[in-house]
């Protein structure tokens, strides 16, 4: 897949969702923007912006050549952090990619206690303010790489009870979208269950046989899957909700459908 089949040619491309979201929090999503894809190495290449998607021309050129297995793009709205390259997604581990749509209810006040449970070993690898990229580092030091289930869970656990011990009862409201180049996760969750939307793709050979004539579903693969916060297009049956409270895991073709709940300390 080109980044530009992602980014700019659907008729809801992620791109056009930056000036017109139609699912999102916010309507505008200018504060910057990121995409991270995997070539030829196990480490993923980022290209990271403070410009906004529709305006950045070296966007739109890199995305025409650039192609990938796996791309993960996000746009920004910042919820109180800086506008800075670093505080824009996606954050990167070594192979590892993470991006968040939502928030930390009472980040400034929590956000000591959660940096100091952070792994010393991973500490200086931090490089923003966001609570996403804090959420991420929280997520590897209670086992990403090993299994990013669980590991999510125990971090978006620890998130609540630190938040609680505050005095903040909704603590978390979350979309989280990671991958180690090879399966990605995507998980919807908030404390109050009432979660920013999430959707991924049906079978592309289906969706050839119900739109033959539709020349965007020609240059995808059997097998590819996507993972969005809203459907970047209009065809009937071409996406899925993800449940409140659940996650969807993708490797290759096949997808996997799992309850999510916070696991406390």
């Amino acid at each position: 897949m080109s980044l530009e089949d992602l980014l700019f040619k659907p008729k809801n491309s992620l791109v056009m969702q930056s000036k017109h979201s139609e699912l999102g929090a916010t309507t505008v999503n200018g504060d910057g923007f990121g995409v991270g894809w995997y070539g030829q190495d196990d480490r993923p290449g980022l290209f990271r912006s403070i410009e906004p998607a529709w305006s950045d021309r070296n966007l739109r050129e890199i995305s025409a050549h650039a192609r990938s297995r796996r791309v993960f793009a996000h746009v920004r709205a910042s919820t109180g952090t800086a506008l800075q390259q670093t505080n824009c997604h996606p954050f990167r581990h070594q192979s590892w990619l993470w991006m968040h749509n939502g928030m930390l209810a009472g980040f400034p006040t929590i956000k000591r206690d959660l940096a100091m449970a952070v792994d010393p070993s991973l500490y200086a690898e931090i490089e923003g303010s966001t609570d996403s990229e804090l959420l991420f580092f929280l997520a590897l030091t209670h086992g990403l790489v090993e299994d990013p289930p669980a590991a999510v869970a125990r971090a978006v656990g620890f998130v609540e009870d630190v938040a609680r011990r505050h005095g903040i009862e909704d603590a978390v409201q979350m979309t989280v979208a990671t991958t180690d180049g090879e399966t990605t996760w995507a998980f919807r969750y908030s404390t109050v269950r009432a979660s920013r939307s999430l959707f991924h793709s049906t079978d592309m050979s289906v969706l050839r046989q119900q739109y033959p004539d539709n020349p965007s579903l020609h240059d995808l693969s059997d097998d590819a899957r996507l993972v969005v916060s809203e459907p970047l297009g209009d065809l009937r049956g071409a996406w899925r909700e993800v449940p409140e409270s659940s996650y969807v895991a993708v490797h290759g073709a096949s997808e996997d459908l799992q309850p999510f709940a916070p696991v406390a300390p």
